[in-house]
C-alpha cells in the first residue's frame, strides 16, 4: 500500500475507470488532470465515439474532452488495458428489476472482468450507487476467486458518486468524496487517490459507512419530496397553492429546508435507493414503512398528473380517450439531456394505454422509450403545441419559462394545461390545473 501512495504523490499512478457514463467519464476527466487514465466501457459504439473526440455526456464537453484524449485519457474496451492499472474504479449501472429488487449484474460482470487482470498492488474502488454490505459480501468475494487476498494482496473500497448532472455551480472535483476502506489502511489510500484531484475527502470508519452514507443522502430528498407531493394533495383540495407556502416557510431562518412537489422523481439515484436500502433492511427483519410509503406517493403522482388531465379535458368536454395530448420535457430534471428513470416515461404509458394521441417535446433530449412505444420530440414548441387539446408540462426547463400564456392559446385547439413545476400562474381563457396549486 506504501507503493500505491508513493505512486499518488509523484503523480505515476496509473487509475483504470470502468464504465463510462454520467459519473464515469466525469471522474476519468477529473483525474486525467494528473493521472494517466484508462476509460474502459464494455460498450464498443461508447468507446469509438469518446477516441473520436465525441463527448456522449453533457457535463463534458467534446473540448474537454480533446484536452486530454491521447495525452493522459485512453478509452478501451481491452480489460488487458485494466492490467496496468494501479487502481481500478467501478462506475457502472445499479438499476431496478420489474419488482422493485436491486439488479448487481452490472457489478458482478465488472468484478469479473477485473478478476481476470488482478494482481497484487493494485487497488479497487466502488463507486456504483448500492445498498450497505455489497463492497464486503459482493465485490471481495468474487475477486478474492483468484486466491488473493483483499486488504493485504490488493485493496478494496467505496466510495459513493455524487454527480449531479447539469449542476455547473459544483463539478465533481467541487463536491466533497466519502471514502471507507475495508480496513483502515485502504481508506488510507483511497482518501489520499481522491485527496490529489478533489476539493475535500470524507474518510468513514468502512465501507459499509460509506455505503450507508449514500443511502441516507438520498432517501432523504425522497422521503422530503414525497411529503411535499403529500401536502400538495391536500393543498389542492384546500384550494391553497403548495408552492407559495413552502416559499413563504423557507423564509424562516433555522429548521426548514424547502423541497418542492412535482410529477415523479427521476434519475439514477433517488427513484432507486429506496428500494435498495428497503431490501437490505427486510434482509435484517426490519420493515421500512416510512421509505417505502415515500416511494409509494412519489410513484403515484405519475398517476395524479394523468387524473390532472382527465380532469381538465373533462371541463372542456372532452375525454382522454382520443384526445391529442402533449407531453413537455423529457428529462428528469431542468436544462439537462438525461431521461433515466423520468417521471415522464410512466406518464406517456398511462396516456397511450388510455387512448390519448401522445406527442412529446423536450429542447434536450431527441427521443424517449417507453413500454408504449418510442416517442421522437417535436422540433419545436410551436410544432409540439399545434393543434393539442392538452399540454402536461413536466420539467421546468428555462425554455418553457419563456412560454406565455398567450402562445399557449393561440396554438392549442382547447388550451387545457396541466403544470408540474409551477410554470405558470393560471392564466385567462385556459383551463389550468397545476400539482399543489389548489384551484383557478
Amino acid at each position: 500500500m506504501q507503493n500505491l501512495l508513493s505512486k499518488i504523490m509523484d503523480q505515476s499512478a496509473e487509475i483504470g475507470i470502468i464504465g463510462q457514463g454520467y459519473v464515469g467519464l466525469p471522474l476519468a476527466m477529473a483525474f486525467a488532470k494528473k493521472f494517466t487514465v484508462f476509460g474502459y466501457d464494455v460498450c464498443s459504439e461508447t468507446v469509438e465515439r469518446l477516441r473520436a473526440g465525441k463527448s456522449h455526456i453533457q457535463d463534458v464537453t467534446d473540448e474537454q474532452l480533446s484536452r486530454y484524449l491521447g495525452k493522459t485519457y485512453f478509452p478501451t474496451s481491452n480489460p488487458e488495458d485494466l492490467r496496468r492499472c494501479d487502481f481500478l474504479i467501478i462506475c457502472v449501472p445499479t438499476p431496478l428489476s420489474e419488482d422493485k429488487i436491486p439488479n448487481l449484474s452490472y457489478i458482478k460482470s465488472a468484478c469479473k472482468t477485473i478478476k481476470t487482470i488482478l494482481h497484487p498492488g493494485q487497488f479497487v474502488i466502488l463507486e456504483s450507487t448500492t445498498y450497505p454490505g455489497t463492497t464486503d459480501e459482493v465485490v471481495v468475494p468474487i475477486l478474492e476467486e483468484t486466491g488473493l487476498v483483499a486488504g493485504s494482496d490488493f485493496g478494496v473500497a467505496y466510495s459513493p458518486e455524487r454527480v449531479d448532472p447539469g449542476n455547473k455551480k459544483f463539478p465533481i472535483d467541487r463536491v466533497p468524496t466519502v471514502v471507507g476502506g475495508i480496513n483502515p489502511e485502504c481508506t488510507e489510500v483511497a482518501a489520499a487517490l481522491y485527496g490529489s484531484v478533489v476539493d475535500q475527502v470524507v474518510p468513514v470508519r468502512d465501507a459499509r459507512t460509506a455505503e450507508a452514507v449514500k443511502m441516507v443522502e438520498n432517501i432523504f430528498r425522497n422521503v422530503n419530496i414525497a411529503l411535499v407531493n403529500e401536502m400538495a394533495l391536500i393543498f389542492e383540495r384546500m384550494g391553497i397553492d403548495t408552492w407559495e407556502v413552502i416559499d413563504a416557510a423557507a423564509t424562516k431562518p433555522y429548521g426548514f429546508m424547502p423541497f418542492y412537489p412535482g410529477p415523479g422523481i427521476g434519475g439514477h439515484c433517488i427513484p432507486l435507493d429506496p428500494y435498495y436500502m428497503s431490501y437490505r433492511a427486510k434482509k435484517y427483519g426490519f420493515i421500512p414503512r416510512f421509505i417505502e410509503t415515500s416511494g409509494e406517493i412519489n410513484e403515484f403522482m405519475k398517476m395524479h398528473v394523468v387524473n390532472l388531465a382527465e380532469r381538465g379535458l373533462r371541463q372542456v368536454g372532452k375525454r382522454l380517450y382520443g384526445a391529442r395530448i402533449t407531453v413537455m420535457g423529457l428529462a428528469y430534471k431542468k436544462n439537462i439531456n438525461d431521461p433515466r428513470e423520468s417521471p415522464a416515461i410512466k406518464i406517456i404509458e398511462e396516456l397511450a394505454n388510455l387512448g390519448a394521441e401522445v406527442r412529446v417535446y423536450d429542447p434536450f433530449v431527441p427521443s424517449i422509450r417507453t413500454r408504449a412505444g418510442v416517442f421522437t420530440s417535436a422540433g419545436s414548441v410551436e410544432e409540439a403545441l399545434s393543434g393539442a387539446e392538452c399540454a402536461v408540462f413536466l420539467v421546468d426547463h428555462d425554455v418553457f419559462r419563456g412560454i406565455s400564456v398567450e402562445t399557449v392559446k393561440g396554438l392549442m385547439a382547447s388550451p387545457v394545461v396541466v403544470d408540474g413545476k409551477n410554470l405558470f400562474a393560471g392564466g385567462k381563457g385556459i383551463v389550468y390545473l397545476g400539482i399543489g396549486k389548489g384551484s383557478y
